[in-house]
Order: C-alpha cells, then structure tokens, then sequence
C-alpha cells in the first residue's frame, strides 16, 4: 500500500532532511572526501571566503533556476520546493560539522575514516531517496538528478545522479586552476559520483518501500 498520509509524508521529510545534512557533515569532517555538490561547494565557500552555509545556499538557487531550463517551463511549486528545501538544509550542514568537530574525526585511523566516510555515504543516498519519495519538496541538486533521471534517463537513478555531477565537477576544476589546490575530494568524492546514485535506487526499494515515486514532466 502506499504511504500517501500528509503527515506520514511530512514527518519522513524532516527526517530525511535532518539525516541527509548529517551524513553531508560526517562525509565533510571525516575529510575522506565529500558528496560531489558538497566538495564543490567547499572549495567555492574557500575561493571565496563565504560561511559555508551561504554558499551553499546561494549556490543552491543557481541550480534551482537550471532545474527551471530543464523543466522547459517555469514551475511555481519545483522553483519554490527547492528554495524552501534549500535554506534549512544549508545551515543544518554547517551546524553538524560544528557539532562534530570536537570529535576530530579526520584524526582518527584512515580505515575508521573511511568507515565514517562510507556511512555518510550511505545515510546521504537514503536521506535523498526517502525526500524524493516524500512527493513535498526537496534540494534542487537532487531535483536536477532527478529531472534527469525522469525525463531523460529513462528512469536510471545511477545515470541521473551521474550525469548531474557535470556542473560541480567543471567548478571544482575551475577552482583548482585558481587555487591550486582542491578541498574535500577523496575516495567518498568518487565513491559518491559513481555509487550514490545506485545506493539510491537501492534504497527506494528497501528503505521506507511504503513511499512511492511520483512524477509527471
């Protein structure tokens, strides 16, 4: 049966946007590497000297008005889920990597770290396929892969998430040539670009199966 309880929908998308910023902390401070938009934003936030939250907040309703082109035509609620997704979520990050750094997670033993970094990982995939699932708003990051994924991949999440690492990988290669140097991107960066999108898949099937995708372009 399908989970189609307002309230059912709305307590799984506190939940999963609570989870999601979470895991983003751990993969950050674990410093094995970051989801591919996190590291990207990182090393924008470092460019620039900007809170990390506001970059990612701002870098958030850049690709919210991208996922507009996409859609072919402006869609009121899309453009005003993923801002109202957006701003909790950006500032969530930064408040859980604070939380976390007393713990100092990037001294402990590179096997540990990794550990850290893969459960990150994995609550990351989760976190977004039960938002997605929730049908109520979410970031516009994921709503790019999933605008892709749906309308133009026929449907394969490991595709879609793929396909929408292009724009921050081009940016982490634009600030490399800049700086110099590259932040946040490690074995969790690649993990992520080439799995998250199949840990995603996976968890639609397995995670809260009770929430069904629901899509129309």
């Amino acid at each position: 049966m399908e989970d189609n309880s307002f309230r059912k929908r709305l307590g799984f998308l506190i939940f999963a946007i609570v989870l999601d910023a979470f895991a983003n902390a751990l993969m950050i401070d674990s410093n094995m590497g970051s989801a591919v938009w996190t590291a990207s934003a990182v090393n924008i936030s470092t460019l620039l000297h900007t809170s990390y939250g506001t970059t990612l907040f701002i870098y958030a309703v850049i690709v919210t008005i991208v996922n507009q082109l996409l859609l072919g035509k402006f869609d009121s609620h899309i453009f005003i889920s993923n801002l109202l997704f957006s701003l909790p979520f950006s500032y969530l990050v930064g408040f859980f990597s604070n939380i976390l750094n007393p713990f100092n997670l990037n001294y402990l033993p590179i096997y540990s770290r990794f550990l850290v970094d893969l459960l990150g990982l994995i609550f990351v995939s989760m976190g977004t396929s039960i938002y997605q699932r929730c049908n109520l708003i979410q970031h516009p990051n994921d709503e790019m892969a999933y605008l892709l994924r749906f309308k133009y991949l026929h449907g394969s999440a490991g595709w879609g998430q793929l396909v929408s690492y292009t724009p921050p990988v081009i940016i982490m290669i634009i600030c490399f040539i800049l700086t110099g140097h590259i932040l946040s991107v490690g074995i969790g960066t690649i993990l992520a670009m080439f799995c998250q999108g199949i840990i995603i898949g996976i968890s639609d099937k397995i995670v809260v199966p009770s929430l069904k995708h629901h899509y129309s372009f």
